[in-house]
């Protein structure tokens, strides 16, 4: 089991201003370019991170550098997750909230920081009394692999077409049902 440890200088505040969407955006494109993350690379990345319906938005900052970002928003209408989870949990879809846009800089790995931030973004949706749900690509080892270590339910997995014939398989989650702790941690 791989085991994370934080780094010191290492923070995590709400995104504030253009200096950070720009940067933001900086890092996004080395985790585009080493991860292939976000599969398709927007043609405004300051806007695809900003959101139509954000809650909130968080940045990691090792050292004073930013080197990692997470959002919460509400469900949009490509969105798989909420509704799977609305429909197991008998309420609306308004009872959830997305996490999405979570990358972390290539260089600034193995600290827990992706970590910190699915927490950041979990604690949030908990204090909206709203339940934390997220799709991911199937492809993406990574991300599953580190929610699944912070004990988010699999809700199933189900194919979407992004692009006129770009098929992808999305991995949809359901937070975990405490703080988000890892299994087996203690």
């Amino acid at each position: 089991m791989r085991r994370d440890h934080v780094a010191p200088g290492l923070r995590v505040r709400e995104r504030a201003g253009e200096r950070d969407l720009e940067a933001c955006v900086g890092v996004l494109a080395q985790v585009h370019e080493s991860d292939g993350y976000p599969v398709n690379w927007p043609s405004r990345p300051g806007d695809w991170l900003l959101g139509a319906a954000t809650l909130g938005a968080w940045v990691a900052e090792l050292d004073g550098r930013v080197v990692g970002h997470v959002s919460l928003s509400r469900s949009a209408p490509d969105d798989a997750a909420p509704g799977l989870w609305s429909e197991r949990a008998g309420v609306g879809v308004e009872a959830s909230a997305v996490l999405s846009r979570l990358y972390v800089a290539p260089t600034a790995r193995g600290h827990g920081i992706g970590a910190l931030l699915a927490r950041r973004a979990v604690r949030e949706a908990r204090t909206r009394a709203l339940h934390p749900v997220l799709d991911v690509v199937s492809s993406d080892t990574a991300a599953i692999a580190l929610y699944e270590r912070m004990g988010w339910e699999l809700l199933a997995v189900v194919e979407r077409e992004w692009d006129p014939g770009q098929r992808v398989a999305l991995r949809c989650y359901a937070g975990p049902s405490d703080t988000g702790s890892p299994r087996g941690a203690g």
